[in-house]
């Protein structure tokens, strides 16, 4: 039976306004940016959807599924033989006009994979923090897929 866990980050302080932010990842195209070389395989991706293999455990795929302008994004996904998942992007502006923002991502695990991939799953969403946190270049668009 699989039980619906949440994992939160930790809030990311950005050098951009929320509306860089919100226009840079409603293009998924643009998480490229922010995933560690190497964490990855067969990265494919269009402006609302993208698909990944993640050594050992599998195909992964994410589709932009919700958007508030400036505040909020959403993303629902499949992993781990189709155990879904959904990624949450909330997005607040700092006293100095700039972005902050907090990750939160919800999956729908049995207890054998809360075990094993909630390292991970942490893991991942501190690395994504702190890549957006040392990115400079919110104006420029992805050129990939």
């Amino acid at each position: 039976m699989a039980n619906s866990l949440n994992f939160e980050s930790r809030i990311g302080k950005l050098s951009c306004t929320p509306a860089d932010i919100f226009n840079f990842i409603t293009d998924i195209r643009n998480f490229e940016q922010f995933i560690p070389t190497g964490n990855i395989n067969n990265w494919q991706a269009s402006s609302d959807s993208c698909s990944f293999q993640v050594p050992p455990i599998g195909k992964a795929s994410v589709n932009l599924t919700e958007k508030n302008p400036y505040s909020f994004v959403a993303y629902s996904g499949d992993a781990l033989q189709k155990n879904d998942f959904k990624l949450y992007v909330h997005i607040t502006v700092d006293e100095r006009e700039l972005a902050e923002i907090r990750l939160n991502l919800t999956a729908e695990l049995n207890p054998f994979l809360k075990m094993v991939a909630s390292g991970p799953i942490e893991n991942l969403l501190e690395k994504l923090i702190s890549e957006m946190e040392k990115f400079e270049k919110w104006n420029v668009k992805s050129t990939g897929n």
